[in-house]
């Protein structure tokens, strides 16, 4: 469910052109690294930019198009683009941030006053 659009600090962090279908491209948002993934059928999505395991770059993970899913280059793990979920380990799960597009501009929406735009994962 999208937030309230009143209660989102927005950001441009690309264009179009920045990201073709099924590139990944890390940017810089408020200090922040955010990975822009424009999926399979012109969609685009944001999450954290760092793998929550090493925080690696995932930019320079494995996507594969056809399931869209995202290998981390370090150490293997796995996420759907779709919604930012863990395929392994399933426990895990990548921040997302509210995407919208104008006039080929990319902006990143996060909730104002939210420094903490990165999940960890935490085994138990």
């Amino acid at each position: 469910m999208a937030m309230a659009e009143a209660t989102l600090t927005w950001v441009r962090a690309a264009t179009l052109d920045d990201v073709w279908e099924g590139e990944l491209v890390e940017v810089e948002v408020d200090g922040a690294p955010v990975l822009l993934a424009h999926l399979a059928g012109g969609s685009i999505v944001a999450y954290q930019g760092l793998c929550p395991h090493q925080e690696r770059s995932l930019e320079d993970g494995d996507f594969d198009e056809d399931t869209g899913v995202l290998t981390c280059a370090a150490h293997h793990w796995q996420f759907q683009l779709a919604d930012g979920s863990g395929v392994n380990p399933e426990g895990c799960r990548l921040y997302r941030y509210e995407v919208r597009v104008e006039d080929g501009a990319i902006h990143v929406g996060y909730p104002a006053g939210d420094d903490d735009r990165y999940h960890h994962f935490r085994e138990d």
